[in-house]
């Protein structure tokens, strides 16, 4: 795994050093010495992480990952600073600033290639967020990038998986202070509980009796329910080697006691904003896919999913030699709604008429938005008999209650036609089922409207 590295120090000792520990680990690495160099370079997305140094002349460390967390194009990026400050003050003042990790010299070069790793799969999964969201932005939707920055971090849901009463007794009064927390003092039952309560947090103590702490970050992890949820384990001072590994497992954040409360918050908050930009990325992912195949007017599948899926159904039903029908219906006269009650009549037709084919066929059918006034409904395992009482069915509830129009203010008949045809043979084209129904509707409109008609081949 590797990853572009910005080191931001003013002194080139200090630079040289770290370029040559993380280059021997296969790293790209980019160096800037102030912090107006290192802004440019990250406005340019020329880096993954940014490794940096807080003392530095002009604009401090803490001036500068402050910047980058408050603008929308960079707050992404992991900022670890690595300095000789390490008062617990300190920490908060670098988490506060909305560092993902403050490291004090001298630093391990366990400990750094460690944490470097692990933000880099962090990152490497956001990115792949971002890059599958910027359609987002293309078909209307809101950027996560905003409301994240303005996030406080603030009245999360956490669970503290921790089995000693003098711990989980000064820590849960401590997270109350800014988010909602529940105790889980047996570390059987964590798992079980983190699944079913849908948190922004898991913290769990290493030191837990006669059970593997680690062990429960690898089955969150590995867990489909917990699979995104952070972990922040809290450890003993001298058990650095457990928390390399938790690192390497997916532990995203951890504490060594004696815990200090602005550090456990500040470490909570980080966590818990990550995870809301993170959240509102796969949300914006998952509307857009969910855009791109339905029709936003009426809530029905659209026609670019109708001619993909239709031969999926067409190929299924000659396989198994069942039966396939198909109907295209139109809105008579839909032009004249249109010209005597307005267009937003129009729509209240629509999305009414979609509301009526849904309570008419099954949930195995498919229906679309064919175009315009026209929709499609594909039926699987349906013989030509019952598909022509489906769509006589359908055909009178359109025309046995009047449509609502202008909020409500106004009723009008509505009537449709509706062309009629299956599938005729194994391996038939489907776009051959669909010309028939088509020449069916167009039989019906010519017969008079407001009727059924089945081609047959």
């Amino acid at each position: 795994m590797t990853a572009r590295i910005l080191v931001v120090d003013d002194v080139p000792a200090n630079v040289k050093l770290l370029e040559a520990r993380l280059s021997a680990e296969y790293f790209d690495v980019t160096t800037a010495s102030n912090g107006a160099e290192a802004l440019a370079v990250c406005a340019r997305a020329e880096c993954d992480i940014v490794l940096l140094d807080v003392m530095m002349p002009d604009m401090d460390g803490f001036e500068v990952c402050r910047r980058l967390k408050s603008n929308p194009a960079t707050h992404y990026i992991p900022v670890v600073m690595i300095t000789a400050l390490d008062s617990p003050a300190d920490r908060v003042r670098g988490l506060e600033a909305g560092a993902d990790d403050f490291l004090t010299k001298p630093v391990s070069d366990v400990v750094l290639l460690a944490r470097v790793r692990s933000l880099t799969r962090l990152k490497m999964m956001t990115d792949e967020l971002r890059m599958r969201a910027i359609t987002s932005l293309e078909i209307g939707m809101e950027a996560p990038e905003r409301s994240a920055v303005a996030d406080t971090g603030k009245g999360g849901r956490i669970l503290l998986v921790d089995d000693r009463p003098a711990s989980y007794e000064r820590l849960a009064p401590m997270l109350a202070a800014e988010h909602s927390v529940d105790v889980e003092p047996d570390p059987s039952q964590a798992l079980f509980h983190a699944a079913e309560g849908d948190y922004d947090l898991l913290i769990v103590s290493l030191s837990l009796d006669n059970f593997d702490g680690l062990r429960l970050c690898s089955q969150a992890r590995s867990l489909e329910r917990t699979r995104q949820v952070p972990i922040l384990a809290i450890s003993d001072a001298d058990n650095n080697a457990r928390l390399l590994r938790g690192l390497e497992i997916g532990v995203n954040d951890y504490l060594l006691r004696p815990v200090d409360r602005n550090e456990l918050l500040a470490r909570a908050r980080t966590q818990i904003r990550k995870r809301r930009y993170t959240d509102h990325l796969r949300d914006n992912v998952q509307n857009s896919i969910e855009m791109a195949i339905t029709d936003a007017l009426t809530g029905l599948h659209n026609r670019r999913y109708m001619e993909s899926h239709l031969a999926t159904l067409a190929e299924q039903a000659s396989a198994r030699g069942k039966p396939l029908a198909l109907m295209i219906l139109d809105i008579d006269f839909f032009k004249a709604i249109n010209d005597t009650y307005g267009h937003d009549a129009g729509d209240d037709v629509l999305r009414e008429f979609a509301v009526r084919i849904r309570k008419s066929i099954r949930g195995i059918d498919l229906a679309c938005r064919y175009g315009g006034e026209e929709f499609v409904i594909v039926m699987p395992e349906t013989d030509p008999h019952v598909a022509g009482m489906v769509a006589e069915r359908l055909r009178r509830s359109i025309a046995g209650e009047k449509f609502a129009v202008d909020k409500g203010d106004k009723r009008i008949d509505v009537t449709i036609s509706i062309g009629l045809s299956t599938l005729e043979r194994k391996g038939e084209p489907v776009a051959d089922v669909l010309k028939r129904a088509d020449k069916a509707l167009y039989r019906a409109k010519h017969d008079g409207r407001n009727r059924v008609v089945s081609d047959a081949a």
